[in-house]
């Protein structure tokens, strides 16, 4: 399944994940799944949240650099081997993992990954036909 990810560029000074947190807490923005990397001077976070419009319309109004794109969210049989087969599926058709996180899942028996490759289009119409692509929108995108 396709899903938006918001990704915002910060300052990696002490306290600026606190404003993030607390700019999408006060939009009433659910967070399910978050990605942090890091450098000496700027960190990129990467998010799948409830409202991904809104989350960037509340971010940019502080001040933070940020945009959308496309992800895929994968359906994993929290089992052993059961992300081996996630990963088999998609470099068995040529698609290169940019990165990779985990997202909260409700769903028994699954885990949820975000995924990224070059071309989310095209992997979601290979993955779709698959129990790892058979992800429901509600999982990603609960709304509070």
């Amino acid at each position: 399944m396709i899903v938006k990810q918001v990704s915002a560029f910060i300052e990696n000074k002490a306290g600026r994940l606190n404003e993030i947190a607390n700019t999408l807490a006060a939009g009433n923005i659910d967070i399910s799944a978050l990605s942090l990397a890091d450098t000496t001077d700027y960190g990129i976070i990467r998010m799948i949240v409830s409202d991904p419009e809104a989350a960037v319309l509340a971010l940019r109004e502080s001040g933070v650099v940020c945009k959308i794109t496309n992800t895929l969210a994968v359906a994993i049989d929290d089992v052993p081997g059961g992300f081996a087969n996630a990963v088999k599926i998609l470099t068995d058709n040529g698609f290169e993992i940019k990165y990779m996180y985990a997202c909260i899942s409700h769903a028994i028996g699954k885990a949820l990954m975000i995924v990224s490759v070059d071309d989310p289009e095209k992997a979601d119409k290979i993955i779709s036909a698959t129990a790892v692509g058979n992800v429901n929108p509600s999982e990603i995108y609960r709304h509070i």
